[in-house]
């Protein structure tokens, strides 16, 4: 595990504490929903309390541990002020260079970083992908993965934002323009 995936880690962990009904927050790979109730069930002879979580994009609902919040990686939609960050990140195309590696490698890569529940993570694979799209064309899998991370991103900065996706949705287009036609 990378030191920045650590710290994001860590960076989560310390902000969950404990969710109430209504809450709003962040399921990795599935993104923004709500916390509906909270149930005590019976499993196996033990009885278990779970956050019942329904994710706002899919309506999928999904029974959460109460005591495996951090582990699954529940956890708070970021602040308002952290969206600079993840704007930050997209834009920096220092790093990317994955167009050599084969598209299954790049694959699998971007799923588990989709899978940490960090949005930066989240922002990388958008950008890396973005990027990638105008050098080639990307398979199948890496068009899902790309349009799951830009649903991941514009849902919850539209939320920290409390702004509509539309704005959010503008906002990440400018990030990314065409590149310049070489033949003009």
């Amino acid at each position: 595990m990378s030191e920045k995936e650590t710290n994001a880690k860590d960076q989560t962990h310390s902000k969950v504490s404990r969710f109430n009904v209504g809450d709003v927050a962040v399921y990795p790979a599935h993104g923004v929903g709500r916390i509906e109730s909270v149930e005590n069930r019976d499993i196996n002879g033990e009885k278990h309390d779970f956050y019942i979580f329904k994710v706002v994009e899919s309506g999928m609902t999904i029974m959460i541990p109460t005591a495996n919040v951090n582990h699954v990686g529940l956890r708070n939609v970021i602040d308002k002020k952290d969206v600079l960050k993840i704007y930050t990140v997209m834009s920096d195309d220092s790093g990317v260079g994955n167009e050599t590696q084969t598209w299954n490698r790049r694959y699998r890569e971007y799923m588990d970083k989709l899978k940490t529940g960090s949005l930066i993570d989240v922002a990388e694979v958008f950008r890396d992908l973005s990027l990638l799209k105008y050098t080639k064309d990307l398979s199948f899998g890496e068009r899902k993965l790309y349009d799951t991370a830009q649903v991941l991103l514009v849902k919850e900065i539209s939320t920290a934002k409390n702004v509509p996706e539309e704005i959010v949705q503008s906002e990440i287009e400018a990030l990314f323009p065409p590149p310049d036609n070489p033949d003009n």
